[in-house]
């Protein structure tokens, strides 16, 4: 086995021995779980795909998948080899401050944080709209968003503080759901031989297809569509056998991610015909609707039983997605508290060796993120959603870039390990398709948050400000980690 350097687990400032988390807890499908449930499969295709087959490259959207499939597939090379020297539940921060020093680890310790808990509040916006809009259909009791969101903080809290396990457990459960009815979908259609126009794996995946309308639109939305598979790293500490589980479960989890969406976003523009799926979409988009570009064909093929489930698994969807990141959020609350850069009372662990304190405050701060939209009586999807969604994206594909670019200097200075696939050609081809990304992202962030250009410069600009004032803050302070 390769020498194994684990860091974050050095003594406390006061001589203590540092609080650790639950070792040998999960194994490679609970890790995987908590990174599908992240990824809220069914929210993805609902959510996203519609958005880009309408004002990205139509049927073209499989092979963008496939393509952002590719380039974090080559992110995850570097970021599994670092993984296997540096073990810690920080993981970006303490990857990025081993490589690039400990005042870039400062700020992207800020930036991860950040990412996680804007997604996470942005996930509650969804959520709340959607099981508003399922109580008032079934028994017309018109009750506001935020009160399940509250409800369902509370809920989270309590799963949070029972321990990794349960919280595996009940994703798994959600998550098993969500994807078992669209698998059966797509593979009942391909079975059949496709929809009107046939299966037109050309129309899908062809050059020419992936490269029409406009192809940049729909890699920004697979690429965030991905968002959430680099949770293997931060379960690092808790799952059994790390240098085995933590690479399994990253390669396993980008591998069903990106088959997943490329095949089952195949199989819809299929069931609708390639050539009417961008005008179908385009009209669930006018109309408010676009979940029924995704629920329709599946009601079709399925049965009418399907029309009335789909929208309970796209809340549980959710539910499973904002559980994964409360537990992201935490552990990071955790880490910073356990290495000095945050008060170490958050670093207090229960009798589960859940870190109970940290939970709490991670409550805290998505409450204090969703209620002034509440009290504004702003609306939860349209700008709640939209707004931190995409903020959450455009700053992890920050994060990711800067691990890609730590890996080779970490690599490269420590001479750890010298295969220069693993730690140079891939991490550095993994770095030009994140920049890509980032570029795409930024050129059309105005489409991804369905809003204003102002709002979306003064959005974009918080990014840089959390960067700098984190990494500022980290100067203030030792670093155990550097």
């Amino acid at each position: 086995m390769e020498n194994q350097t684990v860091i974050g687990r050095e003594p406390a400032q006061d001589g203590s021995t540092p609080a650790r988390l639950k070792p040998n807890a999960l194994g490679v499908l609970g890790v995987l779980f908590f990174v599908l449930s992240a990824q809220a499969p069914l929210t993805g295709i609902a959510g996203a795909s519609p958005l880009a087959v309408a004002l990205g490259n139509g049927a073209g959207v499989p092979a963008s998948y496939v393509a952002a499939g590719l380039v974090i597939l080559l992110f995850s090379v570097g970021f599994v080899a670092m993984g296997r020297h540096v073990v810690n539940a920080g993981a970006f921060y303490t990857y990025i401050g081993r490589g690039l020093g400990a005042t870039a680890g400062s700020g992207s310790a800020g930036v991860a944080l950040f990412a996680y808990c804007t997604i996470q509040a942005a996930m509650y916006g969804i959520y709340g709209a959607t099981v508003s809009g399922l109580v008032a259909e079934h028994t017309g009791a018109d009750v506001p968003w935020w009160v399940f969101a509250l409800v369902t903080m509370v809920i989270v809290q309590a799963l949070g503080v029972f321990g990794i396990e349960m919280g595996a457990k009940v994703l798994a459960v959600f998550v098993l759901a969500e994807f078992s009815i669209l698998l059966v979908f797509g593979v009942v259609t391909f079975v059949k031989g496709g929809g009107p126009e046939g299966l037109g794996f050309a129309d899908s995946f062809s050059p020419s297809a992936a490269l029409q309308g406009a192809p940049g639109v729909a890699i920004m939305f697979a690429v965030a569509s991905m968002f959430g598979f680099e949770a293997t790293a931060i379960y690092g500490e808790e799952a059994k056998n790390p240098s085995r589980t933590v690479p399994r479960a990253t390669y396993a989890a980008v591998g069903v991610v990106t088959v997943f969406f490329a095949f089952t976003s195949w199989m819809i523009i299929s069931a609708h015909g390639a050539s009417q799926a961008a005008a179908i979409a385009g009209q669930g988009l006018e109309s408010g609707d676009s979940s029924g570009f995704v629920f329709a064909p599946v009601v079709a093929q399925l049965g009418g039983w399907t029309g009335d489930v789909l929208p309970i698994l796209l809340a549980t969807s959710l539910f499973a997605g904002i559980l994964a990141f409360h537990n992201s959020a935490n552990r990071y609350l955790f880490a910073l508290s356990r290495e000095g850069m945050l008060p170490r009372a958050l670093s207090a662990l229960n009798r589960s060796h859940a870190p109970w304190a940290a939970g709490i405050a991670q409550t805290v701060i998505a409450l204090a993120l969703v209620m002034p939209f509440a009290l504004l009586g702003k609306d939860p999807v349209l700008t709640l959603f939209s707004w931190f969604s995409g903020l959450a994206v455009l700053a992890m594909m920050l994060l990711y870039l800067l691990t890609s670019i730590s890996v080779i200097v970490f690599f490269r200075r420590e001479r750890l390990d010298t295969r220069p696939w693993n730690t140079l050609i891939a991490p550095a081809l993994g770095a030009l398709g994140l920049a890509g990304a980032i570029w795409l992202i930024l050129a059309n962030f105005t489409t991804l948050i369905g809003g204003s250009t102002a709002t979306a410069a003064w959005l974009v600009a918080v990014i840089p400000a959390v960067l700098l004032t984190a990494a500022l803050a980290g100067r203030t302070r030792q670093n155990p980690t550097t």
